[in-house]
């Protein structure tokens, strides 16, 4: 037992210092060992944390971007969206008709187009309407409404409140397989910007159908001998407008860096602004009759005819309708008076002044209810058809004159059966 203790104490003796350097080192180990673990566990943490800020704010921009758009694209429709801040982007640098005269003279052949496309089409905060279709538009009683087109039929306010449902499949990174949060994110942001990018296909539609709507117009206008390059530029003009020049793709939509959506916005406004201004101007050409119905019968039409009085061969300015004696004769479109009285062979005559150069006349009434000056809408009674001054019978001669020039009203009656 003695030499055993003896042994022991001299063996805890001479390796005392190595036993606890081992134990120093091992408990070193786990030390760092779990220094290293904390340190990789605070990594992680702040990686994690620092890729949900990152996709949150990716979803963030996703959402106002398509928010932008959207109320870009319904302020851009005439409905109640918020008007886009537009900032400039400083690196981005008619034919007359064939039997028109003037001085007795032909003036020239026309431009006519016989297929019109349909067209449904309405300003933008406006209530005017005109719809043209490809083939003449059977009368409708004067109460009707013709029917209404929408540019919105897509629902594009619709589709806002569905952003965060469906099945769609995300792209989603290596951070986001790893953590639920950041595939939702990644998947709704997916979503987000799938749905921005539908956008940018509608406006490209919108464009397509509002150009087809200024291609059905001007056809009209053409069928009536009117040139609607010249006409637009008119009503224009009849405005007080003005400002610097800036080229529209020298701007661009504040919050929007899709540079698609940016070119079709600024194509779809030039081409709603251009259908703004040919309905604004269209509504001053007179495209129907002064009288209405059954009762009244075309008597004498516009160009050479044999004059009742004389048996020769004369040039008749106009067009006759017969039909019973006091009957309404109504404006054609709207205007200001700026005759009302006795004309020579034209007898009791109201002249109307549309605008852009385009007036009407009225001829041979019983009475007149109009005086110059006097506003008057389309349809507003101006006199009551007889057979005063150069007169057979009763009737209303009913004459139109463009740029100084009488025209034949057949070409825009014709015109007016395309349009509802």
């Amino acid at each position: 037992i003695f030499l055993g203790w003896v042994a022991f104490a001299t063996v805890n003796v001479i390796f005392k210092d190595r036993i606890i350097a081992a134990k120093d080192n091992r408990y070193q180990q786990m030390q760092s060992a779990y220094e290293n673990r904390v340190a990789d566990l605070q990594t992680s943490y702040d990686d994690l944390n620092g890729a949900l800020v990152s996709a949150e704010d990716r979803f963030k921009s996703s959402a106002d971007e398509l928010q932008a758009k959207q109320n870009t694209i319904m302020h851009l429709l005439g409905h109640q969206g918020a008007a886009p801040t537009v900032t400039i982007d400083p690196q981005a640098a008619g034919g007359d008709g064939d039997d028109d005269i003037r001085n007795g003279e032909n003036d020239g052949a026309s431009d006519s187009v016989d297929d019109a496309p349909q067209v449904a089409a309405h300003p933008a905060g406006g209530n005017s309407e005109i719809s043209i279709s490809p083939r003449p538009v059977e009368p409708q009683p004067r109460t009707a409404k013709p029917t209404r087109a929408s540019f919105l039929d897509l629902g594009v306010v619709g589709r806002i409140t569905g952003v965060l449902f469906g099945d769609r499949k995300p792209q989603p990174t290596r951070v986001a397989l790893h953590h639920p949060a950041l595939r939702v994110l990644a998947e709704q942001t997916d979503r987000i910007n799938r749905i921005s990018a539908t956008e940018t296909k509608f406006l490209v539609e919108a464009e397509s159908q509002v150009s087809s709507r200024v291609n059905g117009i001007e056809s009209v206008l053409r069928r009536a001998g009117v040139n609607p390059d010249s006409l637009e530029q008119r009503a224009a003009a009849s405005q007080a407008v003005g400002g610097p020049l800036v080229p529209m793709q020298n701007t661009r939509i504040v919050g929007i860096a899709d540079q698609m959506f940016q070119t079709a916005y600024r194509n779809a406004a030039s081409e709603i602004a251009q259908l703004n201004g040919l309905l604004s101007a269209m509504k001053h050409v007179p495209l129907t009759t002064p009288v209405h119905g059954s009762q009244f019968e075309r008597t004498s039409g516009f160009g050479a005819r044999v004059d009742p009085f004389t048996r020769r061969f004369a040039f008749h300015p106009g067009i006759d309708f017969a039909g019973p004696w006091g009957a309404s004769v109504a404006v054609t479109a709207p205007g200001v008076v700026d005759w009302a009285g006795a004309r020579g062979g034209y007898g009791n005559m109201v002249e109307v002044d549309h605008g852009f150069g385009i007036k009407t006349r009225y001829g041979h009434l019983s009475s007149i209810l109009v005086s110059v000056g006097t506003r008057v809408a389309k349809g507003s009674i101006v006199g009551r058809l007889g057979s005063t001054g150069r007169s057979t019978g009763p009737h209303v001669h009913y004459e139109i004159w463009y740029d100084d020039v009488v025209r034949n009203p057949s070409k825009f009656i014709e015109a007016g059966r395309y349009v509802q």
